[in-house]
């Protein structure tokens, strides 16, 4: 594994040591850091990486969405997960990779998540596929104040998978990239 693009392009990522994880392929991630750095995600939102955005990466394993949005630009991150392994690889690659200063990386649960410090404007929900928990994910989230009131949302399900746009955001676009469906909602 490696990061794609941006300040870290090239340096290499451990992968997972956990069963528990399913990491992205790198070319999804190389197309979805395509379409969050050159889309028009509107006045609102605006483009993405020039705002440096604060993320959260709410399902993290290995912690790649969330460093290679650093990257790319992002000035923050804050990592969930609850595998303790995978929490351990996040960390050695923070370290790594020199961000651990930009990073908070948390023994979470996603959707019972703590109080938010800082609203999150770019948000990656990559759940475990087939458990149906980026609905109940979203709504603890923002409840809890992680979800900025103009933020970018990109959620991972498998293919076969049905996800209804979340409560106060609009689908922009789906794109599928063999079992990987990604879905990119603005708020």
């Amino acid at each position: 594994m490696r990061i794609i693009g941006g300040t870290l392009r090239g340096r290499k990522i451990e992968p997972p040591i956990s069963e528990a994880t399913r990491p992205m392929m790198d070319r999804v991630r190389e197309a979805l850091f395509n379409i969050i750095a050159h889309r028009d995600w509107g006045k609102h939102i605006g483009a993405i990486f020039e705002e440096e955005p604060v993320v959260l990466d709410a399902f993290c394993g290995t912690g790649a969405l969330a460093f290679e949005a650093i990257s790319w630009g992002a000035k923050q991150a804050t990592l969930f997960d609850k595998d303790n392994a995978a929490l351990k690889i996040a960390r050695q690659n923070a370290a790594t990779l020199g961000i651990v200063d930009q990073c908070a990386i948390l023994p979470a649960d996603a959707t019972n998540p703590p109080p938010a410090v800082t609203p999150c404007n770019l948000i990656f929900l990559s759940p475990p596929y087939r458990k149906e928990l980026i609905a109940p994910t979203f709504a603890a989230l923002d409840k809890m104040g992680w979800i900025a009131k103009h933020a970018l949302i990109i959620c991972e399900t498998a293919k076969t998978e049905t996800l209804e746009t979340l409560p106060a955001c609009t689908l922009v676009i789906a794109r599928s990239y063999g079992e990987p469906m990604l879905h990119f909602m603005t708020r």
